[in-house]
């Protein structure tokens, strides 16, 4: 599997250290680069590729507002000097975010972890049949294995996502989004605020659903649910 790859960046020095960079990765498939930001926007427009690494500032337009602006985004990963732009990657879901001077091995963290999210998408196709997820938190992207999750629990415009060993990782996401990436058979929402893996329900009593390390309530909306998995045991 090979990355088709764009590289925008005004500064010609930088520009080269990340072709240089591309160019030791087998995986990466440097298609062009650009110094001149709306040139790059007009290729990407017009030709769809898999990963984009772009500075964010440039003359012409910021590598965010690019970015914003494309209708079919590709996997981003943003290089600067600056740290202060860390909301604005994390609102554009990058896969990361590499501060200059870049480190090559910094950047090979940064191409693993593109090749498995990419490896993620298309083997889930969107339908949530894979073995992990991936959410934004801490303004990176981070990998949870399906297996470690305790239960899912909403907190308004945040779900915390509870995992063994009392780790919990907190996103920006409605529940309902985070179920749709979840596979249907092993995760069920049971309340308004909360979402259990299947397999982990020691027992149901009470309209309550005991877990390894908790015990939450099952919402009228969702009691079939407990029934069915009743009468199953």
């Amino acid at each position: 599997m090979q990355l088709k790859c764009v590289a925008i960046d005004d500064e010609p020095l930088a520009l080269e250290l990340i072709k240089n960079y591309i160019s030791k990765f087998p995986s990466l498939n440097l298609m062009q680069t650009f110094e001149d930001a709306i040139y790059g926007a007009e290729y990407l427009r017009n030709n769809p590729i898999d990963l984009l690494f772009i500075d964010i500032n440039m003359p012409d337009i910021t590598g965010i507002d690019l970015v914003r602006a494309l209708e079919n985004k590709p996997m981003v990963i943003f290089t600067t000097a600056y740290k202060n732009f860390a909301f604005e990657g994390f609102e554009l879901e990058a896969v990361d975010y590499l501060l200059k001077p870049i480190d090559i091995k910094r950047f090979g963290k940064a191409i693993e972890k593109a090749a498995d999210y990419h490896r993620y998408k298309n083997a889930t196709n969107g339908d949530g049949e894979g073995e992990s997820l991936y959410v934004y938190s801490e303004y990176k992207m981070v990998k949870i294995n399906h297996k470690d999750i305790e239960y899912i629990e909403s907190m308004e415009d945040y779900i915390k996502i509870h995992l063994q060993f009392d780790k919990t990782i907190l996103t920006l996401m409605p529940l309902k989004r985070v179920l749709e990436k979840l596979p249907e058979d092993r995760f069920q929402r049971i309340h308004r605020s909360y979402i259990v893996p299947v397999n982990k329900i020691i027992s149901i009593q009470n309209r309550k659903i005991k877990l390894p390390t908790v015990e939450l309530p099952v919402s009228d909306s969702y009691a079939d649910f407990a029934r069915r998995w009743m009468k199953m045991k």
